[in-house]
């Protein structure tokens, strides 16, 4: 979930005098920054940046040096300016070279012209894929103990983690063991804030020193992914063991009870739970119980269980195989990196700060444009999520149950259904099926927790999970005024266009449409990362979003059943509505 994220510094600095021997002129690279992207995979090139499809008049410009107007952000001032410019100056080797981690792919990485730290990432989940297939063949759980189990997944993921990172996966290290400290000696009333504090904490830290302190000029690897998905893990687990113990059956909600922990995890299941090989690089977080069952081989049995086989028409307990269900998604894999290694090199988001993007096109140009641009981002995070979810169904987890045609469904840990986000017709929508465990992970420790503002807090934490990046809370702050806006729209004049079916494919187009240009207008800044390009991007929009957002919240009536149920209902307030 994190990629290399560069900035361009400001100003333009005197040439300096070369020392290189006689030939022609090497280009220089522009320092727009990466786009915020899933782990290792990042829409930049350690050959120069082209310049942008199809501008008219400015396609032909080349994007050179650290000052100029084109350039998307800016992450600093003064020496870190003027130590980025330096490392544009570079050749690609050197550049695609710099990584913490193991640099024994470097050859393939200057053959193939792709950055060190992304083949690190390539290698080290396409390993998994196959320690994954014979974890599940050889060290099943009828043939070792959970222990050896355990021992394998930690080994193997501590392995990747060094071999990706190399002696930054400390702070990885780190990390988790204060908070197994916390979760040994803490009271279970107060575990889940601790560890909560704890970890959010350090990420922030963490996120703060790479990005303002030990600036990109120095590394390209970027290792706050790994410890993004070990925070979600760590505080899902908090919060489950303290509901286990220290909550009430009756105070919690029947999903709540049903994850809850009732036993704090050994060290060896902690360990394995947070730094499993195959989803201690890319993700995604799971729940505690889902994992040990998984472990002790009753994963696929406990999901037939809970969905009732024998109504599905099977005489006795199967035993459904990932391959099928791997296999479709390593084909989806391979279109998606397809797409990233052409459409997003064609369409790159410094476009959106071109002269003749802000002032020369027109304002439907622009609008178009934009959807193409933050469409051309997407393959990145299709690639690197589909694969994790791939790794981890080869594995054998990820069951989910039986689909109401009897197909047997591989879906429990996906972090994205495509289909869903671009048919999308409404924010809600498009959201539940973007990043879906991170979504899950936000409302389980925050949204069905918090006493108030529960969907400002929700995307705060959401903005500070993912970095400090001003370019995030843009995004943010603009995702809840529009999430407002949408439901109080669709409260108030949804139910006019379902009288006919007519009315109701014309309602779907029209909120098609009107959804994928919001979401791309509300996401720019989350991959352009500063503050100038995101106000120059919203006035060349002429902010038009957030106006409409706020015109509709100030002047539409909020219906009742616009609101949507926050607090879970509790088995005790189940219970007496059966009562009564």
């Amino acid at each position: 979930m994190s990629a290399e994220r560069r900035a361009a510094g400001s100003g333009a600095r005197p040439a300096r005098p070369s020392h290189r021997a006689p030939g022609p002129p090497r280009q220089r690279r522009g320092c727009a920054p990466g786009v915020r992207a899933a782990p290792g995979l990042v829409a930049r090139s350690p050959r120069a940046r082209r310049p942008c499809a199809r501008a008219p008049g400015a396609a032909a410009r080349e994007r050179s040096g650290c000052g100029t107007r084109s350039g998307v952000a800016r992450a600093g001032a003064g020496a870190a300016a003027s130590r980025r410019c330096r490392m544009a100056a570079e050749p690609p080797s050197s550049l695609s070279y710099r990584t913490t981690g193991s640099t024994c792919l470097h050859p393939l990485s200057e053959l193939l012209g792709i950055p060190l730290d992304q083949v690190n990432f390539v290698a080290c989940q396409l390993f998994a894929l196959f320690a994954a297939f014979w974890f599940r063949i050889y060290l099943s759980p009828g043939k070792t103990s959970p222990d050896v189990r355990h021992a394998f997944a930690t080994i193997f993921g501590i392995y990747f983690v060094i071999f990706c990172f190399g002696w930054y996966s400390v702070h990885l290290f780190v990390l988790v063991l204060m908070c197994y400290g916390i979760m040994v000696t803490a009271s279970v009333s107060s575990i889940h804030r601790y560890s909560f504090f704890v970890a959010m904490g350090y990420l922030t830290i963490c996120h703060i020193s790479r990005i303002y302190i030990f600036h990109y000029g120095i590394l390209t690897t970027d290792f706050s992914g790994p410890l993004m998905i070990v925070t979600q893990k760590i505080t899902t687990l908090a919060f489950q063991v303290h509901d286990g113990l220290g909550r009430r059956a009756e105070d919690l909600s029947a999903e709540q009870h049903r994850l809850a922990v009732k036993v704090k995890p050994s060290f060896l299941q902690y360990l394995s739970y947070l730094l499993n090989f195959m989803s201690v690089i890319a993700g995604p977080c799971n729940n505690f119980k889902d994992y040990i069952a998984f472990i002790e081989g009753r994963h696929t049995h406990m999901k037939l269980l809970e969905v009732n086989w024998k109504q599905r028409g099977f005489q006795s307990l199967p035993e459904p195989s990932p391959t099928g269900a791997v296999i479709r998604k390593l084909y989806m894999t391979l279109v998606s990196l397809l797409l990233f290694l052409t459409l997003t090199k064609t369409f790159p988001v410094t476009c959106l700060v071109d002269d003749w993007f802000v002032h020369k096109a027109n304002f439907l140009t622009r609008l178009c444009y934009l959807y193409i641009v933050m469409q051309a981002s997407k393959p990145k995070y299709y690639f690197a999520w589909t694969l994790a979810d791939a790794v981890n169904n080869a594995a054998g987890f990820g069951f989910s149950g039986v689909d109401k045609n009897g197909n047997f469904c591989w879906d429990l840990l996906s972090n994205l259904n495509i289909w869903k986000i671009e048919t999308a017709t409404s924010f809600k929508m498009y959201l539940e099926n973007w990043n879906i465990q991170t979504a899950t992970w936000l409302k389980r420790v925050c949204y069905e927790r918090v006493p108030w503002y529960p969907t400002v807090l929700t995307f705060v934490l959401s903005a500070l999970w993912h970095g400090v990046y001003p370019g995030y809370y843009f995004t943010f702050l603009t995702g809840t005024l529009v999430t407002v806006a949408a439901r109080t729209m669709r409260s108030n004049y949804r139910h006019y266009f379902l009288s006919s079916k007519a009315l109701k494919v014309a309602y779907d187009v029209v909120t098609w449409a009107v959804t994928q240009l919001a979401v791309s207008y509300t996401v720019a800044p989350f991959v352009m990362l500063a503050v100038e390009p995101t106000i120059s991007l919203y006035k060349s929009m002429y902010f038009y979003l957030h106006i409409i957002s706020l015109l509709i919240i100030l002047f539409l009536p909020v219906k009742p059943h616009a609101h949507i149920q926050r607090q879970p209902q509790t088995l005790n307030s189940i219970n007496k509505k059966k009562k009564d």
